[in-house]
């Protein structure tokens, strides 16, 4: 893929396709230490390679995580967010074709990472 900025080619179209995905914990806990978001943000990856997508940026809070993931039509962003969410309730997923991908990667870069 190759990060934000490589447009996705298939036999009839020419997309880009993101999606931002807040996780957080039940009742906002405080749980998460780097350690364990150095583990999510690998389990993800995986995850979004299993659906012929990308994690293109990750980062996190000690309550919740942010995820930018590039994904491919044919994949429903809810079966995504479904795979990626199994510890968690409630989410949230907006697309981010509004928003200038620089602004949202940097939005979840500056997330206040436990130590």
């Amino acid at each position: 893929m190759g990060g934000i900025q490589e447009i996705r080619t298939g036999w009839h179209c020419v997309l880009l396709m993101h999606v931002h995905v807040v996780l957080v914990t039940k009742f906002r806990h405080k749980v998460f230490t780097d350690a364990h978001l150095t583990r999510m943000e690998e389990i993800m990856r995986s995850v979004c390679a299993d659906f012929e997508g990308e994690l293109v940026e990750f980062n996190g809070e000690d309550n919740h995580v942010h995820l930018l993931v590039d994904f491919p039509p044919k994949i429903a962003a809810t079966r995504l967010v479904n795979s990626l969410k199994c510890w968690s309730g409630p989410y949230f997923a907006g697309t981010v074709g509004g928003a200038p991908l620089s602004v949202v990667k940097r939005y979840i870069e500056q997330q206040n990472r436990p130590v």
